[in-house]
């Protein structure tokens, strides 16, 4: 599998990105910590690497099923208490917090469904699918030192308004079924490598928000 090593000026420094069990805010989006370039790490003396010989690659059944996005919680006011939360404990303010993650779950993509190969993006409820094969994985340096893995699928057949590439970043190197994860997507796969700031979020649409802003500030 190919590294890539991205140097990127101006990733945003933060606090830890909230969320789960298992090394949830271990890595970006994706872009994703107390010095924040999206790894989720929570020191600050030391980067979070990754051990390349423990990556492998993960089928898109890691990520199966119905997903939806944190935007529009983040919008309606259902994560303000997870932004107070972070407050508390960070060194930015809730409104500075809140501005930033405006930034990073930004999205017209509110659902997003995974069935076998195919997934499905919905935006304002209308369906866009594509099939989508594995395309390997890298794993990235950033700016910070921190390093994280996005694993990657490229389109083989569904709609042409589908993304050629999606590439996944959960916070875990291995197989294993994701509770959340970071999703880029578009047609150029080096130039996706490169987002370390956008990174859209989904958690499982059984949830509500009172669920997920419970199980963010349990983190």
């Amino acid at each position: 599998m190919k590294q890539t090593i991205l140097k990127r000026a101006g990733v945003i420094a933060l606090g830890a990105l909230i969320v789960s069990s298992a090394q949830v805010m271990a890595q970006t989006a994706e872009n994703s910590a107390t010095t924040h370039t999206h790894t989720h790490s929570h020191k600050d003396d030391e980067p979070s690497l990754v051990d390349a010989a423990a990556v492998k690659a993960r089928n898109l059944s890691d990520w199966g099923g119905d997903w939806q996005s944190l935007y529009p919680l983040l919008q309606d006011g259902t994560l303000d208490a997870v932004m107070e939360h972070k407050a508390e404990h960070g060194e930015k303010s809730a409104e500075e917090y809140r501005a930033y993650y405006e930034v990073g779950y930004k999205t017209d993509v509110e659902r997003i469904l995974i069935d076998g190969p195919s997934v499905t993006f919905f935006r304002d409820g209308q369906p866009v699918q594509g099939q989508y094969a594995e395309d390997g994985y890298e794993i990235l340096t950033y700016k910070s030192g921190n390093q994280g893995v996005r694993f990657i699928f490229e389109k083989s057949g569904g709609d042409a308004a589908a993304p050629r590439f999606i590439q996944f970043s959960d916070h875990k190197i291995a197989p294993t079924k994701a509770d959340h994860y970071h999703l880029y997507w578009g047609n150029d796969r080096a130039e996706l490598l490169t987002e370390v700031t956008n990174w859209p979020t989904y958690f499982p649409a059984g949830l509500s928000g009172a669920e997920i802003a419970s199980e963010m500030m349990a983190h």
